[in-house]
């Protein structure tokens, strides 16, 4: 517990890291403040020193000083707004990555969201951080200031500056009221809208074909249109409130004017005092109605900020500093597995139990929809059981540091997926290049002469998600990168859904390539020809271990089941269509 909640605040870590950075920005801030009073005050020795005394020489060093000490103070803005930037890129520099991992280990764990929205709601944080909105917090306290210098003033022009400061606060928080909820909404909406054209996106082609493109228009225009209606809604608000602001701090400024001269014309204040009140009114009321301008990008900022935090909860799963436990040999054990989702009523998987020696084929059938490919996930520490525990080498797969036991792991998922780049970069996992160790995992995987075919070689670029090449090409590829390395847990899921005889065959003698090794392999299949080179069978059925044993002794008790369905005994194993 203690783990999670240290990961989920990473951004406050970060933020308590940066606090003399702070700090340093609240000692600019004060001279920034200090320097707003240079105009009144040189507006009230100009009205009731030079104007009376008639000397050119006071005129002269007076405008000399102000426009020394504004100067001054625009070098001081210039570096507070620099310190705000570089603020900014160092919270991006020590999260991002953090977050780029950690955000897609969440997905793994089903949690909504993706990794590009996690980055986007860094964007949103970060862009507040450096922008006007917290220059005002910083500057916000120094409004109680302003007004105590106008209450030294008169009594009565205090006494307006802090009824106008009353006015400004009271529509603070109707913003906030007003415009929090409108903006939640809006956000939802977006988001489920940018989820719903990425998801589109990867199905391009079959939307495409089957002539879905009209009614998903309709239906990402109805997600879009809700995000889109509440942001007006939101911006609405937010801009009566900016120019009701903006109202009452005009009419407040004139008030102080007029209540300033009746003073005068009583002789209770002089011409001088009367401006800088009005010219210190404006200031004192500056921060909090530049507030309700940027309450929009506040409340976004914090909205965001709460979302990271979920995002950040897997941290610790990818952390470097985490013991790293020795190279395995490959023996597997399942303890009474399970896996029960949320929303589920029965589990998917219950009480899966068997053991597999180092450099063991176990090959995993059952009919569809029994588990197969959730527990090939579960062996490779994708999902966390909801009971059980899945060992490698006595050490649970789940809780062993993904960074260093993907050294020693290859997985083929049903759905293959490459990434944009090169054949060498996809099959190398994208390390450092070594071309030997490339090359050898092509041929373990009789997928050199292949490679080799194509135009360019290992150097073939092959398109967003591999589109450059067939499916079949695609799958021995991506067995290339399963088998790279030291790889000593191989699990395949489907290996050979999109292969034709010729792949079929390599494949196969892939697998007694990676026997020989003493690699152990996991085949989840529907088909009985691979089944020819494995050692051991699991038979799944509804959820649990229908049979488990030699390959032999397994097909020989399905030949006896299904002698009268199905003579041939590697029929019998088929799921059906």
């Amino acid at each position: 517990m203690a783990l999670r909640k240290k990961a989920s605040d990473q951004l406050s870590q970060a933020l308590r890291g940066l606090a003399p950075n702070f700090i340093f920005v609240g000692v600019l801030s004060l001279f920034c403040n200090l320097a707003m009073l240079i105009a009144p005050l040189y507006m009230l020795q100009v009205y009731d020193r030079v104007l009376t005394s008639q000397s050119h020489d006071t005129l002269i060093m007076l405008t000399a000083l102000a426009l020394g000490l504004l100067f001054i103070n625009a070098i001081v803005e210039i570096a507070r707004s620099r310190v705000l930037v570089r603020i900014g890129a160092r919270i991006d520099g020590e999260l991002s990555p953090q977050l780029f991992a950690s955000s897609f280990i969440a997905r793994l764990k089903g949690r909504d969201g993706s990794p590009a929205e996690s980055l986007r709601d860094l964007e949103t944080y970060r862009s507040f951080m450096t922008g006007p909105g917290i220059i005002a917090i910083f500057d916000a306290p120094w409004s109680p200031i302003y007004i105590a210098i106008i209450f030294a003033f008169h009594p009565w022009l205090g006494g307006l500056a802090l009824f106008g400061a009353f006015i400004i606060a009271a529509l603070a928080i109707i913003s906030d009221l007003s415009v929090r909820s409108a903006l939640n909404e809006a956000g939802q909406g977006s988001r489920k809208s940018s989820n719903f054209t990425e998801l589109v996106g990867r199905n391009a082609e079959v939307v495409h074909a089957m002539g879905m493109l009209n009614a998903l228009t309709t239906k990402w225009v109805r997600a879009h249109d809700h995000g889109v209606g509440w942001q007006a809604l939101a911006s609405d608000r937010s801009a009566i409130l900016q120019a009701a602001a903006k109202f009452v701090r005009m009419s407040l400024q004139i008030g102080v004017l007029g209540v300033g001269a009746w003073l005068a014309l009583a002789g209770q204040i002089t011409p001088g005092v009367m401006v800088a009140a009005s010219i210190i009114m404006g200031r004192a009321l500056a921060p909090v109605e530049t507030l309700i301008g940027q309450w929009r990008s506040l409340v976004t900022a914090l909205q965001a900020r709460e979302r990271l935090r979920s995002a950040f909860a897997f941290v610790d799963e990818v952390s470097e500093n985490r013991t790293e436990l020795p190279p395995p040999g490959g023996r597997l054990e399942a303890e009474k597995v399970g896996l029960r989702l949320p929303e589920a009523k029965a589990p998917i998987l219950s009480n899966v139990s068997f053991q597999v020696d180092a450099g063991t084929c176990l090959g995993v059938i059952g009919p569809s929809g029994v588990g197969k490919s959730t527990l090939a996930r579960l062996i490779v520490g994708l999902v966390e059981p909801s009971f059980g525990v899945v060992r490698l080498d006595g050490a649970d797969v789940a809780t062993w540091p993904k960074r260093h036991l993907g050294n020693f792991v290859g997985y083929l998922p049903q759905d293959v997926e490459l990434l944009s780049g090169t054949i060498a970069g996809n099959i190398s996992r994208f390390s450092a290049k070594d071309s030997g160790r490339i090359v050898e995992a092509a041929k373990r995987a009789n997928a050199h002469e292949m490679i080799l075919s194509l135009p360019d070689g290992y150097e073939t670029r092959i398109g967003e998600g591999g589109r450059m090449l067939s499916g079949g090409q695609r799958q021995r590829i991506a067995l290339a990168r399963a088998v790279y390395g030291d790889a000593r847990l191989i699990v395949l899921d489907e290996p050979n859904a999109n292969l034709d005889a010729g792949g079929e065959e390599a494949l196969r003698h892939a697998l007694i390539r990676l026997k020989n090794e003493g690699r152990t392999v996991i085949i989840v299949t529907h088909k009985p020809a691979l089944l020819n080179v494995t050692d051991a069978i699991l038979m799944l059925q509804d959820g649990t271990v229908g049979m488990f044993g030699p390959r032999h002794e397994v097909l020989e008790k399905i030949r006896r089941v299904h002698s009268v369905n199905a003579p041939d005994p590697r029929t019998a194993i088929r799921s059906p269509a």
